[in-house]
């Protein structure tokens, strides 16, 4: 029987780090923060998940199974992208050099909830907890060595299919289409916690996380959220619409004012939100969806980026996992039409997504949830010892493709350079 009590910390970013470093003796953890980012509808508050009392990685009607394996207990973890085939008539074929499983949470041992001085504990015994992580040792040792960075395909490849699928959009199969290519490399040594702090300092964002399953992990700087169930609401955010940051004030919003005014980005942000808006319908009262904000423009360390916000009331008891399920994969890592550009997505990309362009996130014990679109994120598979990243961007008809090249390599910048190939 787990028991809660609450505890007061001085230095809370230092518990944190030897409550990281506890957390990652056990085979399943998953930590969340927001970096106090302030963000409409919050963003993510900061959790620590530890131990896996049971696990679920049902890859069969995963969604109605994880609504019968939730029980009224808290959960943690991912929804792959490939779950997509479950959903329509859809298949995945390409190489998968991270192995991840389609969709894996876990019912912790352990659960902390870290607010501004204090920090709850809920456990078997929380006072033991709350001495072992004191306890702990924070490993200041150095020992990242990794081989260099991979392109699955190269920028000539890449200018060509951005030409293909230009082609596509332009005889009407398509009106915008993300396409993403992959990174990746082997592993000599390394201590994912390492990687991950280098990268929330190199890109902290709203939507961070840092999740174990056994031997694979995954580090995650994400600005976007997926979807948020709060009570009756429904919150989704799509990213469409992406520009550097300046090397001063000045710079800075003047960048901002060209992504705020750019044609082909407010195109792109358009038609997500429109695809958004059919699909929160599925979910959600009549007349209640609605669009909070539109063209919204948000700062982060590498980039500015265009977010709209759009808002609903979730239907009378529709379970939580068929909201998921109605509004998955999100539409500003797909396109528009869904269906199809899934399709070519398959077709032209030259990797199995797996996790990448998935969602991960929580879900409490009453059924809410919030979950971020994995973007800017690092998979390690320190079994095989290979690391993995992908990136991408949406095209249409008005894409250049050698500047969504270069755009994709400004999205990977933070973490080209804690892999120390910038």
């Amino acid at each position: 029987m787990r028991t809660k009590a609450t505890f007061q910390i001085q230095d809370q970013m230092t518990f944190i780090r030897k409550a990281l470093c506890f957390a990652d003796q056990f085979s399943h953890c998953a930590f969340y923060q927001g970096n106090g980012i302030a963000y409409p509808h919050d963003s993510f508050p900061t959790l620590l998940a530890i131990g896996a009392e049971e696990l679920f990685d049902v890859d069969k009607d995963s969604f109605s199974e994880l609504a019968q394996f939730h029980q009224g207990e808290w959960l943690f973890g991912y929804l792959g992208y490939d779950l997509k085939n479950q959903i329509e008539d859809l298949e995945s074929s390409h190489a998968n050099h991270t192995q991840f499983k389609n969709i894996s949470f876990f019912k912790p041992q352990i659960l902390i909830e870290f607010n501004e001085n204090t920090l709850e504990i809920e456990a078997e015994v929380p006072q033991q907890v709350f001495e072992a992580i004191q306890l702990t040792q924070i490993d200041t040792t150095q020992s990242t060595h990794l081989g260099p960075i991979q392109a699955k395909i190269n920028r000539n490849q890449y200018v060509d299919t951005v030409q293909n699928l230009r082609k596509h959009i332009e005889e009407g199969d398509i009106y915008e289409i993300n396409f993403c290519q992959e990174f990746y490399g082997e592993i000599h040594s390394l201590k994912p916690l390492d990687l991950y702090w280098a990268l929330n300092e190199k890109s902290p964002t709203p939507f961070s996380t840092f999740q174990k399953f056994d031997d694979q992990y995954l580090l995650c700087a994400s600005p976007e959220r997926f979807l948020k169930k709060q009570g009756q609401q429904l919150i989704s955010q799509p990213i469409k619409g992406t520009i550097r940051r300046g090397t001063n004030p000045e710079e800075d919003a003047q960048l901002q004012y060209q992504l705020r005014h750019d044609e082909k980005e407010l195109a792109e942000n358009m038609m997500i939100v429109d695809l958004v808006r059919n699909d929160l319908a599925k979910s959600s009262q009549i007349g209640s969806v609605q669009v909070e904000e539109m063209f919204g423009i948000y700062a982060f360390q590498q980039v500015h980026q265009m977010i709209s916000t759009i808002t609903s009331q979730v239907k009378p008891d529709l379970c939580f996992s068929e909201v998921l399920k109605n509004a998955f994969p999100m539409g500003s890592m797909t396109g528009a039409p869904k269906v199809k550009v899934m399709e070519l997505i398959e077709q032209y990309e030259m990797s199995k997504r797996g996790i990448f362009s998935g969602a991960a996130g929580y879900i409490t014990p009453e059924g809410n949830f919030d979950f971020n679109v994995i973007i800017r994120s690092l998979f390690l598979n320190m079994k095989d010892n290979l690391y993995s990243f992908q990136v991408g961007g949406a095209i249409t008809y008005d894409s250049v493709p050698e500047k969504e090249y270069e755009e994709c390599l400004l999205k990977a910048s933070a973490i080209r350079s804690i892999l120390g190939s910038e």
